[in-house]
């Protein structure tokens, strides 16, 4: 799945929506002494009040918010046999009734109970579905209405969300003129902040893929691992900060650890039109040792030669046929997601802008040297240009 792939089907949980029907929900409590099944229920999404659908709604909606490979992350299957996750949530989505599905959903539990012991009480809630997407109109002049021909999408969606303690309150009774402690002792479900989840299958266009599951993790660049290895049988990912990483490990491995802000500039403007170039297409661009290489020599580093990269790649990641995500390397290319933080100042500035910047040597002393095409204003005084190394006038 691509973002906008991810940004339709969220906006689709909504209260009235003739896009997406959700036919049955089933909730499953579990307490963490002993880490068990406590209560679970299941019953027809329609028969929730409205409140409570509307609860759940921006639940699942805030459990697919976020990036890709940065709180999004699509994973493939892993091909180990027997009952895995991709069987059991396959048979559950096709299940003709609600025991059936309810069964499989039992399984992927069962697998989390036998993965840890969590902190609190958590609520894990499934619902299975179906989301439509309007065929679009092959030209203007076709009358046809884009919501008469749709493609039809069955799904399962799992949201696990904490329970917190509610609160002990103190009261006045305006009847009875007194105070009074107020303690309830039902727990709170948590359903602002889910702490995981998935979606499946994921939705490639207008294709499900049963070979995919989109995981959510509960905060950026954090996933759990192990749920994703242990409960879902997904193969290892890795986040869009683990490939800047590898990235910028490479590059510091290949070029001794130093680079000029015009060469940096380069890279990144060489990666931003690769990404432009491929914006077409259905998979996102990635870069293996070869494309590395020829990203450097474009960017006009001297000395880059397979052999180097090849080298770095095997002592930094001990792979040298992997392929970094293009769009996890390049900074936010149009905002100020460059920092530059110095004892003296902290700057921040776009990746197409780092152009403009250079630290040089003069009289011995380090100067990071900014070039402008206007003058500067500080606290509403226009600066007064002056010569490297001069007095300032008065």
């Amino acid at each position: 799945m691509n973002q906008k792939d991810i940004a339709h089907i969220r906006k689709q949980f909504k209260a009235g929506n003739d896009l997406l029907t959700i036919s049955d929900i089933f909730n499953v409590y579990i307490t963490k002494e002993p880490s068990d099944i406590y209560h679970h229920e299941s019953q027809p999404f329609e028969m929730l009040d409205q409140e409570q659908q509307e609860l759940f709604m921006n639940n699942f909606k805030k459990m697919l918010a976020g990036q890709l490979d940065e709180k999004l992350f699509e994973l493939k299957f892993k091909r180990d046999g027997g009952e895995n996750s991709q069987l059991i949530l396959h048979q559950g989505l096709l299940s003709p009734d609600v025991d059936g599905w309810t069964e499989q959903m039992h399984h992927i539990v069962g697998r989390m109970l036998e993965l840890r012991q969590y902190e609190k009480d958590i609520v894990v809630t499934f619902i299975r579905g179906e989301y439509f997407k309007p065929m679009k109109r092959r030209n203007e002049e076709d009358e046809t209405s884009k919501r008469d021909t749709v493609y039809s999408h069955p799904f399962i969606l799992c949201s696990i969300n904490n329970t917190q303690e509610p609160k002990k309150e103190l009261l006045f009774d305006y009847v009875e003129k007194e105070f009074k402690y107020h303690f309830v002792v039902d727990p709170i479900i948590n359903l602002k902040a889910p702490i995981s989840g998935f979606l499946f299958p994921c939705f490639t266009e207008n294709a499900a893929d049963v070979n995919h599951v989109l995981y959510s993790a509960g905060k950026v660049h954090e996933p759990d691992h192990a749920f994703i290895e242990e409960v879902l049988n997904g193969e290892e990912t890795m986040t869009a900060q683990d490939d800047k990483i590898i990235f910028e490990e490479i590059v510091k491995d290949i070029t001794g650890d130093q680079l000029s802000t015009s060469a940096l500039s380069n890279v990144y403007e060489e990666i931003h039109r690769i990404i432009e170039e491929n914006e077409e297409e259905e998979e996102p661009p990635r870069l293996d040792a070869k494309d590395v290489e020829r990203v450097l020599k474009l960017s006009g580093l001297e000395d880059i030669d397979s052999e180097k990269v090849e080298s770095a790649y095997q002592k930094i990641i001990d792979d040298d046929k992997y392929e970094i995500k293009a769009s996890s390397i390049l900074p936010k290319y149009t905002s100020k997601s460059i920092k530059i933080n110095t004892k003296a100042a902290n700057i921040s500035i776009s990746p197409q802008d780092l152009r403009y910047v250079k630290q040089i040597m003069f009289d011995r002393k380090r100067y990071l040297m900014i070039e402008v095409e206007e003058d500067a204003v500080i606290e509403g005084f226009t600066m007064i240009p002056e010569a490297l190394g001069s007095e300032p006038e008065h």
